[in-house]
């Protein structure tokens, strides 16, 4: 595998960040709107600090689900760049949780994360016939 190749795996670690992201950035706009109006920001804000990591577990299984489908494609894919992308999200997202506070509650919500993305990443990857180091596709 190429240092190009790691490279834009790490890029699809962020893209599925990025989309967790906004994935928790429009559940708070539809929660905000329409489930529970009319609050002062404040009540907004410290609801969204216990909501995220539902929202990323929530979020996080379809959209590694497809980054699993999708890099398994790529020459030199299957799991193996699955396991690369995975890595690079959870050692991105651990070093975020590590620099703001990890508690044990978020310690907990973040291996339920990991091993959840993991796991859909990898029945993706499997799905797209990326069982083997390389795939026909590319």
């Amino acid at each position: 595998m190429t240092l190009v190749r790691v490279l834009s795996l790490i890029g699809v670690a962020v893209l599925v960040m990025v989309l967790n992201i906004v994935a928790s950035i429009l559940y708070m706009v539809v929660y905000g709107h329409l489930i529970n109006p009319g609050h002062p920001k404040e009540f907004y804000d410290q609801h969204v600090q216990s909501a995220a990591p539902f929202c990323s577990i929530i979020a996080g299984i379809p959209l590694m689900f497809l980054a699993g489908y999708w890099v398994a494609g790529w020459q030199d894919g299957g799991v193996k760049a699955l396991l690369v992308v995975w890595l690079a999200y959870a050692i991105i997202d651990a070093a975020i949780l590590l620099a703001v506070g990890m508690t044990p509650k978020i310690a907990v919500l973040f291996t339920i994360s990991f091993l959840t993305k993991l796991a859909a990443g990898y029945v993706g990857a499997l799905a797209a016939g990326g069982g083997g180091a390389k795939s026909a596709a590319g």
